[in-house]
């Protein structure tokens, strides 16, 4: 069904109170099924739902308050004024998730394709500024084919102040994308500027121009799902931080994800009270108990530098219930980010993963783990850092692409946060990239170590060959480079380097690292590390804006 298109009053207009509450009634109710029949059968044999199916899925039930149902746009170019749906194409306002309150707005493609119009654009400016107003996270959902072609320059305006808006919250209220279908053109840069974005693998989209423009510009025969679908956008672009299976999925993630972000930078991150202990006196109490997962750590680290282990099981052994929501899983896997709590205080944990690459630190994980660093950091979330890595990724291709400034990012993230940074090495920490991983000399507040932690300027095979390159090329030359005393030489040098240089407790010794601790204790002194820096308190030099290197 489609809306009507009258003007507000014509004759006939309801008089008596009856009346005026019907036709309330029937305008509400051309409001909510302003897309065509078919336009929403469509939409529903593609596997998709409507954008108000996908706000009674977000939103907690009778929650919702709409903004702006009956505004309809007013153009009249190109025969505009004889289809005037009420909403132009947008449903906004305010709910609440898991009780706590979002502003919302749901682009619907089955009015104008979704396109953004001047009254469109201006539902959406009219929401991000009372999310400003009030303080409250902005959860959108898009799904539009760009500016509304008949409405002109306005349509590109009004883009613009969507943009500016974005920019000036982010920082200041978490702003969340579900990007539920094709987004071309304009519709994407929104998404791109606010702090997480969700697709949904086979049904999600985004690109700034198609795979025909693509095509006739530049020869190259491209998909649609190759340019700009969810998988490539999850692990290529790394401009989605969520593949979803489905809608359903796109939405459960979003709101476990609320549930860890505050509500604006001015309020604490919040706490979970089924998992904080009862009393203060007892807080840590129930992480100070040793448990079959926290003895599992004690095991986890091979006996070979060189053997892999998944760092995911210590990161789980130390959050709540083993409960931890990775953000961007799918890109740069090499390092991990994502949410957990302990003792019910959310905290964001970044992570080398020494499955993927060793855990080596290159262009696309300086970049992901720095962005999420910031994220914390703007939303008073504690930072948890996981140290093992050898150092940053060699090559000319990560040297051409500017491996030197987009590292650089993670040093400025870690620098710049003023929430509690407690860091954890667990094996090696090696050269600049020690530096880099949330190191006491970039301000982290408790640094531990575990006894297997090797901190040094290289490893043993790189500084052996260094520091005694006369003394192995002598044995080469005497009994052969191949030769078993060579070997037995390099090995024991090896040794002595490690026994000398790579242990914790020179660092311990320099208090780089305040504590050496048995694995199985790490839970317990996060717990005590969180408590205590609950409070913490520090600020940077005024100054208008830093410079990070972009």
């Amino acid at each position: 069904m489609t809306s009507a298109s009258e003007p507000a009053q014509q004759p006939g207009a309801p008089h008596s109170t009856a009346e005026k509450l019907a036709d309330l009634t029937d305008r509400y109710d051309k409001a909510v099924h302003a897309g065509s029949a078919a336009a929403v059968q469509k939409q529903h044999a593609r596997g998709k739902k409507t954008a108000r199916e996908r706000l009674e899925l977000l939103l907690d039930p009778g929650s919702f308050t709409e903004f702006d149902a009956f505004s309809r746009h007013r153009s009249s170019n190109f025969g505009l004024d004889a289809n005037r749906p009420y909403g132009d194409g947008v449903v906004t306002g305010f709910g609440t998730v898991d009780g706590r309150e979002v502003c919302v707005f749901s682009q619907d493609v089955t009015v104008f394709g979704g396109s953004l119009g001047e009254v469109y654009g201006e539902k959406i400016v009219k929401v991000l500024d009372f999310a400003a107003k009030t303080g409250r996270p902005i959860v959108g959902i898009n799904e539009g084919g760009g500016a509304r072609i008949q409405e002109g320059v306005v349509s590109l305006g009004l883009y613009a102040e969507i943009f500016r808006r974005n920019v000036q919250l982010s920082g200041v209220v978490p702003q969340i994308s579900l990007i539920m279908g094709a987004a071309a053109g304009g519709h994407v840069y929104s998404p791109a500027l606010t702090d997480f974005v969700v697709m949904v693998e086979g049904t999600s989209q985004m690109f700034i121009t198609g795979p025909d423009v693509v095509r006739s510009v530049t020869g190259e025969n491209v998909t649609l799902e190759e340019l700009g679908g969810a998988r490539t956008h999850n692990t290529r672009s790394g401009n989605a931080h969520y593949l979803a299976a489905d809608e359903d999925d796109a939405i459960s993630y979003v709101r476990e994800l609320l549930s860890y972000l505050p509500p604006n930078n001015l309020t604490p991150a919040p706490i979970d009270p089924d998992l904080a202990p009862a009393h203060a006196e007892s807080a840590g109490a129930g992480s100070a108990e040793i448990t079959d997962a926290d003895r599992s750590l004690d095991t986890l680290i091979p006996d070979s530098p060189n053997q892999p282990y998944d760092i995911t099981v210590a990161i789980r052994a130390v959050l709540d219930e083993g409960e931890f929501l990775q953000v961007q899983e799918l890109f740069a896997p090499n390092i991990v980010v994502g949410f957990g709590r302990v003792d019910g205080r959310g905290v964001g944990v970044v992570a080398n993963q020494p499955q993927h690459l060793a855990g080596v630190l290159d262009i696309d994980a300086s970049e992901k783990a720095a962005r999420f660093v910031r994220t914390c950091d703007a939303f008073n979330i504690p930072v948890l850092t996981f140290v093992d890595v050898p150092g940053f990724l060699p090559g000319t291709d990560q040297e051409w692409n500017g491996i030197i400034r987009r590292g650089a990012k993670l040093i400025y993230a870690y620098a710049e946060a003023t929430v509690p940074l407690i860091t954890i090495i667990t094996r090696k920490a090696y050269g600049g990239a020690y530096d880099v991983m949330g190191s006491k000399h970039l301000g982290a507040d408790i640094n531990l170590a575990w006894p297997t932690a090797q901190i040094a300027v290289m490893g043993a095979d790189g500084a052996v060959n260094i520091l005694y390159r006369k003394q192995i090329a002598a044995a080469a030359d005497e009994h052969g480079a191949d030769s078993e005393q060579v070997a037995a030489l390099r090995k024991q040098l090896q040794t002595d380097y490690e026994d000398a240089l790579t242990n914790p407790y020179i660092a311990a010794d320099r208090g780089y690292v305040d504590a050496v601790i048995a694995p199985h204790a790490t839970r317990a002194e996060v717990a005590k590390a969180l408590r205590v820096l609950a409070d913490k308190r520090e600020s940077l030099p005024p100054k208008k804006h830093g410079n990070i290197p972009l």
